[in-house]
């Protein structure tokens, strides 16, 4: 039985699963701002040097689903270390690689190691974390991320001033050592999820991963990450096209709307806590409210000193949603199936990342940049109905009995 929980054993967790998940998504991003060395040093092509990052990616939105099963059957702590471990030592490796070659090979490892991430994670938190601080632990798990996110490339910049690539990748790659080693240490207040007490309690993963709600939530973090991915890659280039918004606002925008979507992480995680009984509502009401603040810049021009105020709103909208939807699943997850649903899952993440940007790239070029922005308000009301479909099917998933983990 894990210890009775409290606000200190809670931030505890938190900060031990935050570092990694922050680690995690640093590495994704540590890659890009080496491009230019990488192509003078090895004199490759820019789509080869993409290579790396992407086939980083793609091992990690592909494995996630298996790795989920094993943390599922196994236990996620030693998942979870062994993934940091590999993730780290890899990014440190590059700093010997002896050609490209070796980068992209050594990418697709720290791509293995990064797909355990996301699954024991989740899978641990429902196990340690109390019920009244879940949703803050949540937000507190996406937050680091986008933090890991958006620190990368200024940091790996800022290296490159005082020493050459190899030694910048070695010394942040070595930096997953201590993660490991905190993890280790305090292993005790890490508990895997509940498990059911019996087999037949609930249906079997391929089951329940094709199951109707599961593929709704699916379909549900797919549309929604279209739509942020759309918002990130165009917002600037449509304000410029409608209304001949300058770059410097329209940037200002994009920044005030990523501020937003960020912060608003955390907000949806106190109000998640706060509110549990209609997560559903809550959700509907933030996405409709971004849908709203989205449309407006898209069909009338707003003053400059308006425009990023309203992107900073709809950027927090959405982000306040985040949460409430992390929280909704991890409430329809059958016990015990916790890692291999939000491996799946949130696979839709990246995927829906990748699939926005080219189609509405070519909407800009036939001229019709007017509806980028109502295309994007489409994704999040598909999203919505994805939602309400699956809340509304997954109380069929749960078994009714379940016992401790070990």
């Amino acid at each position: 039985m894990p210890p009775e929980p409290s606000p200190g054993r809670d931030a505890r967790i938190c900060a031990l699963i935050g570092t990694g998940h922050f680690l995690s998504h640093f590495y994704m991003l540590c890659l890009p701002p080496l491009f230019l060395v990488w192509r003078q040093e090895f004199d490759v092509s820019y789509a080869t040097l993409g290579l790396s990052v992407a086939l980083m990616s793609a091992t990690t939105a592909l494995l996630q689903t298996p790795v989920g099963f094993w943390v599922d059957r196994w236990g996620a702590r030693p998942f979870l270390v062994g993934g940091t471990l590999l993730m780290a030592l890899s990014i440190a490796a590059m700093a010997f690689a002896p050609g490209f070659w070796a980068i992209v090979l050594l990418a697709v490892l720290s791509g293995i190691g990064n797909s355990v991430i996301h699954p024991a994670d989740y899978a641990i938190m429902a196990g340690s974390i109390s019920k009244g601080f879940m949703g803050r632990a949540f937000a507190l798990h996406t937050f680091t991320g986008n933090l890991g996110f958006a620190l990368a490339p200024p940091a790996i910049a800022l290296m490159l001033t005082v020493m050459d690539w190899r030694m910048a990748l070695l010394t942040v790659g070595l930096l997953g050592i201590p993660v490991v080693a905190a993890i280790l240490l305090q292993s005790r207040v890490l508990h895997d999820q509940a498990r059911p007490k019996a087999k037949e309690d609930g249906p079997g993963g391929r089951e329940l991963l094709l199951s109707r709600p599961m593929l709704l939530f699916f379909a549900f973090f797919l549309l929604s990450a279209m739509a942020g991915s759309g918002v990130q890659s165009w917002l600037v280039t449509v304000l410029g096209k409608l209304w001949g918004t300058p770059v410097l606002v329209a940037s200002a925008a994009l920044t005030g709307y990523m501020m937003g979507a960020t912060g608003g992480t955390l907000v949806g995680g106190w109000i998640a806590d706060k509110s549990q009984r209609n997560l559903l509502g809550m959700v509907t009401a933030l996405t409709l409210a971004a849908m709203a603040l989205l449309l407006v810049p898209g069909l009338v021009p707003l003053p400059e000193a308006v425009l990023p105020v309203v992107a900073v709103l709809a950027g927090l909208a959405l982000g306040t949603s985040r949460t409430p939807r992390d929280v909704m699943l991890k409430d329809a997850c059958p016990p015990g199936q916790i890692g291999k649903v939000f491996g799946f899952v949130s696979a839709g993440l990246p995927l829906g990342g990748a699939i926005t940007p080219v189609p509405l790239g070519l909407l800009i070029d036939f001229g019709y940049p007017g509806l980028v922005l109502p295309v994007i308000a489409g994704f999040l009301g598909l999203s919505l109905l994805c939602a309400g479909g699956a809340q509304g099917s997954a109380r069929t998933l749960r078994a009714p009995r379940t016992m401790p983990a070990e």
